[in-house]
């Protein structure tokens, strides 16, 4: 009988110990956050590399949060603001975060839909009903804890967008430089970038997925009343640091290397404008070569299994958190079908607005539009909640996390008057 070696052994377990952190900052690369990097790295080449380090710490910061709220108050985000605001808050919150669902589920199957066009060379009006399809039917029939390990492993699909660009060569000084120094123009174009970065890595719908899915996995381990799940111990909060802090970097190492790789081929050789990820993978063929094509498109439809999902997900836990309906993916949807029903008609919506003629980069900027006007708002009742003795107890936030989480509110903020402004 073979043995497992000790060190593979040790793989396994560390990556069988990551969960909800790893699969929300897998979830932040949807194939809309794919188009936002092609279109940066397209556009500006190597200078937007520094805004992937800049982010990390304040994304990090806020899913923290939103991570020890779901642990230690044993509810969702939504679920505490309907506790603890008034109801005009509660209701703003989720219809804004509803109406940004259903666009970023749109353009993600349309994203999908174009990616395998391009590698079958069959474009045809069936892929995204397909994808939108199969994705609810895996969520609603599936337990919580395949769904989970069905989510965790298709975050190596995000690994293609690593390798990719490894086969563009690129000229490692410049790159590190551009790394390591900010680089801002001082122009609408430049301005309006950062504005798509920081929109799009630190999107509102993360929060709410993020919270219940630490919820989640208490249920989980049996922890199925409210008053079970309340309070964490320290060893949690160690294991949800570690899980959160992995899963955000993951999502900006991935970030970081579609902008280069963008960079590198089409910026460098001209081709600057550039609308959506599909635009990006044609344009790679002739110039990477057919393997950091493939790869890079096929991660589009990879991301796009895992990204759906949490979106769809994300809308199913506001609307039956605020509510008061309950929800959960542990259940089956004859005892929650009002939760699986939100699910179902956020995708219904978003393939509709597929097939009404809408522009799939139409749709990624209304997406922006409302997340950022929603994200500032949200991260500052975050904040409160979580520093609130009376919500807490004495898990209440580090300083440094606290401190960090209002300066994101205040980048957001920035972005969100720029958007309109810009």
């Amino acid at each position: 009988m073979n043995e497992v070696s000790p060190s593979r052994n040790h793989v396994l377990r560390f990556f069988s110990d990551l969960g909800p952190g790893l699969i929300t900052g897998a979830a932040d690369d949807d194939p809309s956050g794919i188009s936002t990097y092609s279109v940066t790295g397209a556009a500006f080449g190597l200078t937007p590399l520094w805004t992937a380090a800049f982010s990390f710490p304040l994304m990090t910061a806020v899913q923290l949060m939103c991570a020890r709220l779901g642990m230690v108050t044993g509810r969702g985000l939504a679920a505490n603001i309907r506790r603890h605001y008034p109801r005009w808050v509660m209701w703003s919150a989720c219809g804004l975060l509803l109406v940004a669902n259903i666009f970023n589920i749109g353009a993600d199957l349309a994203g999908m839909s174009d990616a395998l066009s391009l590698v079958t060379g069959y474009n045809s009006p069936i892929w995204a009903p397909l994808f939108g399809v199969s994705l609810v039917a895996m969520v609603v029939f599936a337990s919580y804890r395949l769904v989970a390990n069905i989510f965790k492993w298709l975050t190596l699909s995000l690994f293609a967008y690593v390798a990719t660009a490894f086969f563009t060569h690129p000229q490692w000084n410049a790159v590190l430089r551009a790394t390591l120094i900010p680089h801002i123009e001082w122009t609408k174009e430049y301005f309006a970038v950062l504005v798509g970065i920081f929109g799009t890595t630190i999107s509102p719908y993360l929060f709410f997925w993020q919270s219940a899915q630490e919820v989640e996995e208490e249920r989980a381990q049996g922890r199925k009343t409210i008053a079970q799940r309340q309070g964490a111990t320290d060893a949690e909060l160690s294991k949800s640091r570690r899980d959160v802090a992995i899963g955000m970097l993951f999502s900006q190492v991935v970030m970081y290397f579609i902008i280069l790789t963008t960079a590198t081929t089409l910026h460098a050789h001209g081709l600057k404008d550039i609308q959506s990820a599909k635009d990006a993978a044609e344009a790679l063929r002739p110039l990477a070569g057919k393997w950091a094509y493939l790869l890079f498109t096929l991660g589009i439809v990879g991301t796009g299994m895992l990204g759906i999902p949490v979106l769809a997900g994300s809308s199913a836990y506001g609307v039956a958190e605020s509510l008061a309906w309950g929800g959960s993916l542990d259940f089956k949807p004859r005892v929650m079908p009002k939760f699986y029903a939100v699910l179902a008609v956020a995708v219904a919506l978003g393939l509709c607005l597929d097939f009404s003629g809408f522009n799939s980069v139409k749709m990624l900027f209304y997406s922006a539009v409302l997340n950022g006007v929603l994200a500032p708002p949200l991260i500052v009742l975050v904040i409160l909640l979580t520093s609130n003795r009376q919500v807490m107890g004495p898990r209440q936030n580090t300083p440094l996390i606290r401190w960090l989480g209002w300066i994101c509110a205040v980048v957001m903020a920035v972005c969100a008057v720029g958007m309109f402004v810009v």
